[in-house]
């Protein structure tokens, strides 16, 4: 048996801090306790003192890369990239090359992951306009959910037939998850901006072609039907003020049948950035306004947003160079997820205790996942040990990711993630990621 002791570690768990030990036994935590002594000789003992010791990060949206993309990003360098930066789950998307849109490729990917990830796992379904019938085997207790794209999407994942739209709604027991940006409004922006511009649309302009009303169309859209179908729906990445009146904090999180999500980058960037950071900080939804900025953390706060994610898309630099029309959207971000939150902590815009809520509970919370997101006895030994007064800079040579850059690239974090641990496995600690894959699928109580 494999037995690791934590001590002395504050831990964060439930909204609440507390000094004390973690008793870690081969995949799981079995002892909570102010004090706790070594049963063995051959235990690990860890002295976590004056550092936080938080569930490891569940992030609910990523894009992997693989298979088909994996000049990219792959699930083994990204996987080693999220469990540095805290992250020990990750649900990733669809939109791969080929798309998981049967259960079969779906599978595929499992397999791949099964071998290949250091952090636990599971991947959406992909719908599209004709595949209902196989969204109708998806099995909600062994896949997170159903990812439908309803705006900008590459192939065929744009689901835009309103009649199809609807049943999927009406008829899947899944947790369906959406991209709302609406594709007529993108269009007809893009077109009065290539008119004027040409291919090389200058990026600041990106926030006015992917503008707010395209996606409060979108939003507003998939949570009416929510509403009259009676859907499990979880809004991704929300960017705009105008969508927060959309969102309740009036019931608790576990009644709620409309859940919503907020991303690391527009919570950080603002439209101001465009002009030092340029394609490097193009993601779709775009980054926004202040005022957008402020809202989603006004809504983060008091609840109406109930996750923090990261909407990890890594793509080259090279690609990343190209003219605007041309430039791919999305940026690598697992890595300095978490430190960004606690950099949050250090402006006092946010407590811990939060942070933990929106990155490790709830997340376990709205997917039902099984015994991971919290500290808790019987619960498997996902954790991450911070030290939040441990500086260190971002540089080329500490990024983990496959395509080498990071927006936050130059940048002095206060916070360091110091260890994370995947079941039980101690698998980085302070800059050193171990070769093992302890990865596991995850499981869903539904």
């Amino acid at each position: 048996m494999k037995s690791v002791l934590i001590k002395n570690a504050k831990i964060v768990n439930e909204g609440t801090i507390f000094e004390g030990d973690v008793l870690i036994e081969n995949e799981f935590i079995v002892e909570i306790a102010e004090t706790i002594s070594a049963k063995s000789s051959s235990t690990k003992i860890i002295n976590a003192e004056g550092n936080y010791l938080i569930p490891g990060a569940i992030d609910d949206q990523v894009h992997f890369r693989e298979p088909g993309l994996t000049h990219k990003g792959d699930i083994a360098s990204e996987s080693r990239a999220a469990v540095a930066g805290g992250i020990t789950s990750f649900i990733e998307m669809p939109n791969t090359n080929p798309q998981a849109t049967t259960i079969e490729l779906l599978e595929d990917k499992f397999k791949i992951a099964s071998e290949k990830s250091i952090a636990n796992y599971s991947f959406m379904f992909g719908g599209t306009n004709d595949n209902l019938e196989e969204i109708l085997k998806v099995n909600p207790k062994t896949v997170a959910g159903l990812k439908l794209f309803l705006g900008s999407s590459t192939g065929n994942m744009l689901v835009d037939n309103d009649e199809v739209l609807e049943k999927i709604f009406a008829s899947t027991p899944l947790l369906i998850a959406v991209h709302c940006e609406d594709e007529t409004t993108i269009k007809n922006n893009l077109a009065k901006y290539k008119e004027e511009y040409g291919d090389d649309i200058p990026m600041k302009f990106h926030h006015l072609i992917r503008s707010e009303e395209a996606c409060y169309l979108s939003s507003s859209k998939a949570i009416e039907l929510a509403k009259k179908t009676g859907a499990r729906l979880h809004v991704f990445h929300l960017s705009t003020a105008k969508e927060m009146k959309l969102f309740t904090n009036k019931i608790p999180l576990e009644e709620k049948k409309i859940t919503a999500e907020a991303c690391i980058h527009h919570l950080w960037f603002t439209n101001e950035d465009y002009d030092k950071k340029g394609s490097l900080i193009k993601w779709n939804p775009a980054v926004k306004t202040q005022a957008d900025k402020d809202a989603l953390w006004e809504a983060l706060l008091d609840d109406r947003i109930d996750v923090i994610a990261t909407d990890h898309a890594p793509h080259t630099l090279e690609e990343k160079k190209n003219p605007y029309t041309s430039a791919p959207s999305g940026g690598p971000l697992v890595q300095h997820a978490v430190v960004a939150m606690f950099e949050a902590f250090h402006q006092g815009k946010i407590s811990v205790e939060k942070i933990v809520e929106k990155m490790a509970h709830n997340p376990a919370k709205i997917f039902k996942i099984n015994k991971r997101g919290f500290i808790k006895e019987g619960y498997y030994a996902d954790l991450a040990i911070v030290n939040a007064g441990l500086p260190w800079s971002v540089k080329k040579e500490n990024i983990l990711y496959k395509c080498g850059w990071s927006p936050f690239e130059g940048y002095t974090f206060k916070s360091r993630i110091t260890h994370t641990f995947v079941n039980g496995e101690l698998v980085y600690n302070n800059f050193k990621v171990k070769d093992v894959h302890p990865g596991m699928r995850l499981e869903f109580d539904r």
